[in-house]
């Protein structure tokens, strides 16, 4: 059986020695939060994904999710209480607004326990995501009367959220929407249609679920510009908020899928279901994009999540499993083999996911706190600047955590060998279901193309531009101090790498788009890199200085230095490889005639 650990610890030492936590008490929330409420949340946190959430993970993947002949759907055993709990504890409405009865804290800590949560059980952690996407949208684009009815009860748990988008000829492209909606005359709409691949759309967890439907209303524009939002609950509430007759909506079939099967994957059949309209008509993907970026934020962090809890197993096999002798000589003489974290090929796969789980992790909260200040801030400037990172670093790290995220399980799997590839160990699940991360909440290539294609030229450039400052006066700042030579080094050339890459886009691919699609995924994957870098960079001076005033502490201040060591000689080069292919173009892979393929 697998096991983890929340990374309380490394969380804990970002938020204090690295982003200075407490030089953010002046933000709304982040008052409240200090540093022994941050600590006791945190070991909170921890206890109930360590003791309650990851014990179900395995059983729950291998018992799925079960719909009747009536539509309903029963979650796997254990997962019910364990929602109570959830909800019970407060987690759900962490960062919500206390208007609503939410805590108001910071969305950086929601962020925290969400990774911690997907590390133990990534199936389970889907269904309060999906209803803190909902509320989003809601509390962003909601009339008042909306927000006063829905967003407590999802706020509590006692309703759980879905979000409606894909159909099942078209996924990415939802101008292609069919899903219809006729006005009723009293406000409210009769939605026709059918969506298909509805994480939580059915389940047994919460009395009531409410879906947020996209559907064209009769007369719209075609395309995009005619898209509306529509809520549409289960059960119609009644005038006191109790839920009410059942609503024309219902689970078709449940979707048999490679992971995840703890979370009931579903078709959504509309069948006039009764909804009302979030927002104004026609400007439905506005609002849901509102949703989106918080799922998107969400599935990069279930990228991180895999990545950590599969090394933690790998790391905890390879110091145990004994298999031949090292190249240096016995390094356990009195057992018949040395265990094999001796070889360096197998301590090369657990540095590449341990560096990358550290950076990661560091850029995700770095993000969100990028996030918490755009939304908190009352200064403009500070809030257009932070909107600006949020918007750029999104594709980044939806794109480059998950991709890197299910390589990671593959390694980790790898460290096991054929005990890996069998389901007691609960490697190959971690494999499973780190896989749809790189697919879901807009594939990674759309992912790319969005960077390149609308983030990397809106403003101007501004938040490119603003980033490559930022980093580049940390490298001025640091670059005398030899005990960081290393990481500045490193950083130093996979900026120059990203930059002349950023360049060689800027004067081909307007003329040429198609150099912009070929080289999109290799510049998303170049930004990952250096972004992590720069992580790198702050973690190491953060760690230099911890370690010089507590010595205590220089054992795991050194394992960071040298897992970002690690980062800079072996993982950072590879800013080369993806600069050289920018730099090919389009035009080889554009050569061969479709039918040659």
């Amino acid at each position: 059986m697998p096991s983890y650990r929340a990374p309380v610890a490394d969380v804990h030492f970002l938020l204090t020695q690295v982003f200075g936590w407490e030089r953010l008490a002046n933000l709304p929330g982040f008052s409240d939060a200090t540093p022994d409420v941050v600590e006791a949340i945190l070991g909170e946190a921890a206890k109930l994904c360590e003791d309650v959430l990851q014990p179900l993970n395995l059983p729950g993947d291998r018992e799925g999710c079960k719909r009747a002949v009536d539509g309903s759907v029963s979650v796997p055993k254990g997962f019910k209480a364990a929602y109570d709990a959830f909800a019970d504890g407060g987690w759900i409405g962490l960062a919500a607004d206390p208007q609503y009865g939410g805590q108001g804290l910071p969305y950086t800590l929601g962020a925290v326990v969400n990774e911690f949560a997907s590390s133990a059980n990534m199936a389970f952690a889907m269904y309060p995501g999906l209803s803190q996407g909902a509320l989003a949208a809601l509390l962003t684009h909601g009339s008042e009367a909306q927000k006063a009815l829905y967003a407590p009860k999802l706020i509590s748990g006692a309703w759980s959220g879905t979000m409606n988008l894909t159909e099942p000829h078209c996924g990415t492209d939802l101008g292609l929407i069919k899903t219809r909606a006729v006005p009723l005359g009293d406000g409210a709409y009769a939605l026709t249609g059918q969506k298909i691949f509805i994480s939580a759309g059915e389940h047994d967890l919460t009395e009531n679920i409410v879906h947020l439907v996209l559907a064209r209303i009769a007369g719209a524009p075609a395309g995009t510009k005619g898209i509306s939002l529509f809520i549409v609950p289960k059960f119609l509430p009644d005038a006191q908020a109790n839920p009410g007759a059942r609503n024309g909506v219902s689970c078709g079939s449940i979707e048999h899928k490679m992971g995840i099967h703890g979370n009931s994957t579903c078709v959504m059949n509309y069948d006039g279901a009764t909804g009302w309209l979030i927002g104004e008509e026609n400007r439905g993907l506005n609002a849901m994009f509102v949703m989106m970026n918080e799922a998107r934020l969400g599935v990069a962090i279930q990228g991180l999540a895999q990545s950590e809890v599969a090394y933690q197993n790998a790391a905890a096999y390879a110091r145990d499993r004994l298999q031949g002798r090292a190249l240096s000589g016995a390094k356990v003489p009195e057992k018949q083999a040395d265990p094999i974290i001796v070889h360096p090929d197998v301590r090369r796969m657990l540095l590449e996911m341990r560096a990358f789980n550290e950076a990661a992790r560091a850029l995700v909260l770095w993000t969100a706190l990028k996030s918490d200040i755009a939304h908190r801030s009352g200064e403009e400037a500070q809030i257009r600047a932070a909107d600006d990172m949020l918007g750029l670093m999104t594709p980044v790290l939806k794109g480059v955590l998950t991709d890197t995220g299910f390589a990671n399980t593959v390694k980790a799997q790898q460290v096991f060998g054929g005990h890996g590839y069998v389901g007691e160990w609960g490697m190959e699940q971690f494999v499973r279901d780190a896989r749809i991360a790189m697919i879901y909440e807009g594939a990674n290539g759309i992912q790319a193309l969005d960077l390149v294609g609308r983030k990397l030229p809106k403003g101007g450039g501004r938040a490119v531009m603003t980033f490559f400052n930022e980093v580049g006066a940390c490298l001025k700042e640091k670059e005398g101090e030899a005990a960081l030579a290393p990481f500045t080094n490193g950083l130093k050339t996979g900026l120059d790498h990203l930059q002349k890459a950023t360049m060689w886009l800027m004067q081909n691919a307007m003329a040429k788009p198609d150099n912009a699609g070929a080289g999109s995924t290799d510049y998303m994957h170049l930004f990952g890199l250096v972004a992590m870098g720069y992580m790198w960079l702050r973690i190491a001076d953060a760690a230099l200085a911890r370690k010089a005033a507590d010595p205590s502490l220089a054992e795991a201040m050194n394992a960071k230095l040298i897992a970002g060591t690690f980062f800079m000689q072996r993982m950072m080069p590879e800013t080369a490889a993806h600069l050289a292919r920018i730099s090919a173009g389009a035009d080889i892979l554009m050569a061969m005639p479709a039918d040659a393929f």
